[in-house]
């Protein structure tokens, strides 16, 4: 039986769907408005790991992650690049895509766009108003009335009278309590706006999701996820918003991906180290470099705060590739997971006990050390099953432990030189193999003497 730990109730929490056999799922996504970052893509890998998970335990999936395309930041860039809005953010999904393409994301079953649901968060806002929740003010803004709403806070644990004006929230004449936070915008000069009973405007940015994952999913949701920081206050509005309108729960789970800090600081545009996914990458092998990372962002447990350093990057990396090795020197063979295995069962509860992939990972080392001992090509077939279960360990092992040089001249000069060197030692003319290795090796290829003759890798 699958675990959750809930942040709203904060336990873990055995999961049970609302429809018997199926999921709904939602997760906050990206304003694209700029390359997302590395912690970015920690939650976005995250989810995807749990999309993966829930799939392969024969769940019915519909995972929605909506794309932010209008706000106050993409209207900034915008005029800052002196482009339309349009362009700029068709160019940013675009290269959105790309990158979580080389982070092996599997495309959400729905991608929605804000500009596409101005409806939908129309009507809730509505609702919200005919039942007491909302007002409209006399700046052409809607608010919500938090305190209106009785559950404010279950979510972050805040308290209302807690939350002091000045400190965490904006004081704004024009609301009845510094705490509401706004609806609907009015329109200002040369930015986009919508027609609406309250006058020309655009929405605010909690209510977003509150109405695309009521569209897209109904009124009561099994899990929604984001990161940590969204907890409060974008997650806590959407409770107020959803279950404000509709009267009803609005998430079953909640789920909340942790920091991921750089170098053990917590990223800061002040201390210049927020680095995008896309710099990153551009630093790593083109081959490796996309697993390595996905590899790395999973490898700590979700609720649990990671470290990124260069070295802690590359440890990862390492760690990846034994588990490659083990593949490209054991052929797997085509298997289907066989549950009741004592390495499979272990890798399911872990999985089962909150997505607890460090001791998943666990799992696959210890499976990949029993391949290396019994050269078993039905065991080296599991670890790749059970890696792929997590979008892991899905490339040719031979292509991916090489690296970017495999191929073409290079691949053909690297075996030659290879051949070369085991001429050498059967003349005995160990200098020139000795000569051999060590140009490789200055080059950024270690060769590997085995039983089975010699490989290579990537340093």
């Amino acid at each position: 039986m699958l675990k959750i730990h809930n942040s709203l109730s904060r336990k873990k929490e055995e999961f049970v769907p609302i429809e018997p056999g199926k999921v709904r799922m939602y997760v906050c996504g990206l304003t694209v408005y700029d390359y997302f970052h590395i912690g970015n893509a920690r939650t976005l890998t995250v989810f995807d790991m749990v999309y993966r998970w829930l799939r392969s335990e024969g769940f019915d999936v519909k995972y929605v992650r909506n794309i932010t395309d209008v706000d106050d930041k993409i209207i900034d860039r915008a005029n800052k690049n002196n482009e339309p809005i349009e362009s700029l953010t068709a160019r940013m999904v675009a290269a959105m895509h790309e990158d979580t393409d080389r982070l092996l994301l599997l495309r959400p079953s729905s991608e929605p766009r804000a500009t596409g649901h101005i409806d939908d968060m129309l009507s809730m806002i509505g609702r919200l108003v005919e039942r007491g929740k909302a007002y409209p003010a006399d700046n052409g803004d809607v608010y919500y009335a938090v305190r209106e709403f009785p559950g404010y806070g279950k979510l972050s644990g805040k308290a209302i009278d807690d939350l002091r004006a000045g400190e965490r929230v904006a004081v704004d004449s024009h609301k009845r309590d510094p705490l509401d936070f706004v609806l609907w915008k009015a329109a200002k000069p040369h930015e986009p706006h919508w027609h609406s009973h309250y006058g020309e405007g655009r929405p605010g940015w909690h209510i977003e999701c509150s109405a695309m994952s009521h569209a897209e999913l109904g009124e009561t949701i099994d899990i929604h996820g984001g990161g940590w920081d969204l907890q409060f206050p974008h997650h806590e509005n959407e409770i107020a918003q959803s279950e404000g309108a509709s009267g009803r729960p609005f998430v079953n789970y909640w789920m909340h991906a942790a920091f991921l800090n750089m170098d053990n600081e917590k990223m800061s545009k002040s201390l210049g180290n927020v680095f995008t996914t896309r710099e990153i990458l551009a630093k790593l092998d083109a081959v490796q470099g996309g697993e390595v990372v996905r590899f790395f962002l999973l490898r700590g447990h979700y609720r649990s705060e990671i470290n990124y350093t260069w070295d802690t990057l590359q440890d990862a990396r390492n760690s990846l590739l034994a588990l490659y090795t083990a593949l490209r020197d054991v052929t797997p063979a085509d298997v289907a997971i066989d549950w009741s295995n004592p390495f499979a069962a272990r890798f399911r509860d872990a999985m089962n006990d909150d997505f607890n992939t460090p001791n998943a990972f666990a799992v696959l080392h210890e499976l990949r050390g029993e391949v290396n001992r019994t050269r078993s090509h039905e065991l080296s077939g599991l670890l790749r099953a059970l890696g792929g279960t997590l979008g892991l360990l899905s490339q040719d092992p031979r292509a991916f432990v090489h690296g970017a040089v495999a191929g073409g001249d290079d691949a053909a000069r690297i075996e030659a030189a290879i051949q070369a060197r085991i001429d050498a030692k059967k003349a005995r003319n160990f200098a020139e193999a000795d000569r051999i290795r060590d140009e490789l090796k200055a080059q950024g290829i270690v060769l590997e003497d085995g039983a089975g003759g010699t490989t290579w890798r990537r340093a």
